[in-house]
């Protein structure tokens, strides 16, 4: 079982014990942290849905991120991240969101963002929203993607209490 395996059955088991809904809403993971958590038996009765906006325009059609935010800020910021999060929790039944963007490589990175940086949002109904990044160095875009997806269920367990 893997790692990410055994937090979304967490996160899962959860949300379903506090009554709470969960949408995702995703870019360089595209889909895979609401695939993990589907997996999961009986998480119909706590995942609405997953966002996976990969490009600029779906960020802002599907989520209401500010082209401002993203022209100042670019897709891959903490702005960029909270927005997201905030926007899946405006655009969804759930009472809790987690959202990342970030740069899985091998190309795409610069010297302030470099490969391997991603942006976490994490909303939740009542609650300030929660932003952190991770910097997992150039291990390759499926790594990158498999510790993004285990941060972002980390981060959704934590905030499950």
């Amino acid at each position: 079982m893997s790692p990410a395996y055994s937090y979304a059955e967490q996160v899962i088991e959860r949300a379903k014990a506090r009554g709470v809904m969960i949408a995702t809403a995703e870019s360089c993971t595209g889909g895979l942290i609401a695939g993990e958590l589907t997996g999961i038996p009986g998480s119909s009765a706590v995942v609405d849905r997953g966002f996976v906006t990969y490009s600029n325009d779906a960020k802002m059609d599907m989520l209401g991120v500010s082209p401002d935010t993203i022209e100042t800020h670019g897709a891959v910021s903490v702005e960029t991240a909270k927005a997201m999060a905030e926007g899946a929790l405006a655009h969804s039944r759930a009472g809790l969101t987690v959202s990342v963007t970030g740069i899985a490589g091998p190309g795409g990175g610069s010297a302030d963002k470099p490969v391997g940086l991603v942006w976490f949002g994490c909303a939740q109904t009542g609650k300030p929203t929660l932003t952190l990044s991770r910097r997992y160095g150039d291990v390759g875009r499926d790594r990158v993607r498999a510790l993004t997806v285990e941060e972002a269920l980390k981060l959704l367990l934590n905030s499950l209490g």
